[in-house]
């Protein structure tokens, strides 16, 4: 069991360090918490993937505004990392965590009354700040409860957001077929409900104690501190190459093979959810190989195995569709293996560190959707111009070809992170 440091100054956190039963109550309604609120972020992240082409349909949205669409919510993600740090010091984690869920909650309700693009992109911009929230919350929360076998425990945490990312595809295409009164469940009752779910992790949070961060002797991290970090910004561009390349699995997949090949939503759905059964038993799996081989290392052999797996996707054809999936194997390490990275090189301020690192990388986010968008589009120009009869495709294929070389990029960069790390004999 984990070393939980509880503040002292709290008479309930005084009580159950005496009392051992408790205490391992506690620790298991924690790790519930944990693993509960990596599930729901699952689900909430890639649902969207067959909602896509329907809203597309709907309001008629070119690739652009799709683009633009999955920019907004990487923004509103992006502003909530910047603040939530701050809140989870003022209020606690525990109570962070809670606002997150609530507010993703009622971004489900304003998804199923949007009537326009706009107000669907408002809806979906509070769905991310939840998101947001969310995530550094349970990144703090993790890396004050796993303080042994960080990389595995992190590993596993982040197997549950991969299990609801696997069935989430089959589960929400299915969902969307559902009757509902005098007509379909359709996207936005599909959100709806899967976004209902965020109300089941408040109750364990209720009746939990939430750890307090580790006190020791020294300097902890602070922005200061680590905009000053050359090993830090290497640790931002890592994680912001590799999480910008898995997120955008989820977001253009489905798109990619529905547009491209002509393949039906379920089918195509199907495919995002075998992505996401790599992507899941990876992180089950390996989680141990990043704590024996070092997490630097790790990340740099499996973030170029992604890589080429999505290049040679693209180049193979149809028929290599399934290399997409499995370069869910080699991607799906990238972010809890930084997060033990973190958690290990900065032990104080670790929300702090955890904060600069993922902001910076809600940035690239923001940046990286709208690029997939605007390569699409203006390589199917391009090729349109030049008189290519599959331009369409061609677009669409150097799109997706972005998200293969941002892997590889993410590998190039881990390179310098374990170069510097080793010079200074750092690593980790």
């Amino acid at each position: 069991m984990a070393n939980l440091n509880y503040k002292q100054d709290d008479t309930a956190s005084a009580v159950l360090q005496k009392n051992p039963l408790d205490r391992k109550w506690n620790h298991y309604l924690l790790i519930s918490i944990v693993f509960g609120g990596f599930l729901i972020f699952g689900f909430s992240e890639n649902i969207k993937g067959p909602a896509i082409p329907l809203i597309q349909q709907d309001f008629r949205a070119s690739q652009t505004q799709i683009g633009l669409l999955l920019a907004l919510n990487s923004f509103g993600y992006l502003l909530a990392c910047s603040y939530t740090s701050w809140m989870s010091d003022r209020i606690g984690v525990k109570w962070t965590g809670i606002s997150a869920f609530l507010l993703m909650t009622f971004s489900g309700v304003f998804i199923y009354l949007s009537a326009s693009f706009p107000s669907l992109s408002a809806a979906f911009f509070v769905l991310y700040l939840g998101n947001g929230m969310l995530e550094i919350a349970l990144g703090i929360m993790a890396a004050r409860i796993f303080t042994k076998n960080t990389g595995t425990m992190l590993n596993i945490s982040h197997f549950f957001y991969g299990l609801s990312s696997t069935v989430a595809p089959i589960f929400a295409a299915s969902v969307m077929d559902w009757h509902w009164g005098e007509g379909d469940v359709g996207w936005r009752g599909m959100y709806f409900l899967f976004l209902a779910l965020s109300l089941l992790p408040i109750l364990p949070s209720l009746f939990s104690k939430f750890p307090a961060e580790s006190k020791s002797d020294g300097d902890g991290a602070s922005f200061k501190s680590l905009i000053k970090d050359r090993v830090a910004w290497l640790i931002v561009a890592v994680l912001s190459l590799g999480v910008v390349s898995e997120m955008a699995v989820g977001g253009w997949l489905i798109n990619f093979l529905v547009q491209a090949y002509s393949w039906d939503i379920k089918e195509a759905s199907n495919m995002l959810s075998l992505f996401f059964l790599f992507f899941m038993l990876a992180r089950l799996l390996l989680g141990p190989v990043t704590d024996k081989i070092g997490f630097a290392r790790s990340i740099m052999y499996f973030s170029a195995f992604s890589g080429i797996c999505t290049i040679a996707g693209i180049l193979i054809g149809e028929k290599g569709a399934i290399f997409f999936c499995i370069s869910g194997i080699g991607i799906a390490l990238v972010y809890p293996t930084i997060m033990a990275l973190l958690a290990k090189r900065y032990p104080i301020g670790t929300g702090a560190a955890i904060t600069f690192t993922v902001t910076l990388m809600g940035i690239a986010s923001v940046i990286g959707n709208f690029l997939i968008g605007f390569i699409i589009d203006t390589a199917r120009i391009a090729a349109n111009s030049l008189g290519a009869a599959n331009s369409e495709i061609i677009g669409l294929k150097f799109g997706y070809g972005f998200i293969g070389l941002l892997a590889l990029l993410c590998s190039v960069c881990c390179y310098f992170l374990y170069m510097s790390t080793e010079k200074n004999k750092e690593i980790i």
